[in-house]
């Protein structure tokens, strides 16, 4: 497995957003995530987009995060958000999210943010699954679905 740095706009990142987009018009019966995301977000040192590619060089996984400061949705000075985490389904039970995930701690770590922060719903148990086992934890909502009765927030401290 080969894990890559790419901008949030790269043709692979674009092919796996619609795929993680119709997955959540699948279980929520909506058009997707709504959030505003933008490809400046994800630019280092504010971000990072990674994509894991398989042995024949064809993206199977996701995931980015961006800077979050303290605002009106709920964020904290030093929050690192987590955004579009995402395995193809032929290549799910192969441990490609939790290294996505490992990486993308460390990066945000290194770029000095405090805590890595995501949101997630009710219908993707897998999901709160692998970031309750990954040592995330329950916390105050924040972001575009704080409002939500089936959002849930979760926190990890990154530590130095």
């Amino acid at each position: 497995m080969n894990i890559r740095r790419v901008p949030f706009d790269h043709p692979d990142a674009v092919k796996l957003n619609d795929e993680v987009q119709a997955e959540y018009h699948v279980r929520y019966g909506d058009g997707g995530d709504a959030t505003p995301l933008d490809p400046s977000h994800f630019e280092p040192p504010n971000g990072v987009y990674l994509i894991a590619y398989d042995e024949y060089d064809s993206p199977v996984a996701t995931g980015g995060w961006r800077a979050q400061d303290a605002n009106g949705e709920g964020n904290r000075d030093g929050d690192a958000e987590l955004k579009r985490m995402f395995v193809v389904a032929p290549a799910r039970g192969r441990g490609l999210a939790r290294r996505i995930l490992a990486a993308l701690e460390e990066d945000a770590r290194a770029a000095g943010r405090a805590r890595m922060v995501l949101e997630t719903g009710l219908k993707q148990p897998e999901a709160i699954a692998l970031y309750t086992s990954s040592g995330y934890e329950p916390c105050e909502k924040f972001g575009y679905y704080r409002f939500h009765e089936s959002s849930r927030c979760f926190a990890k401290p990154l530590g130095a």
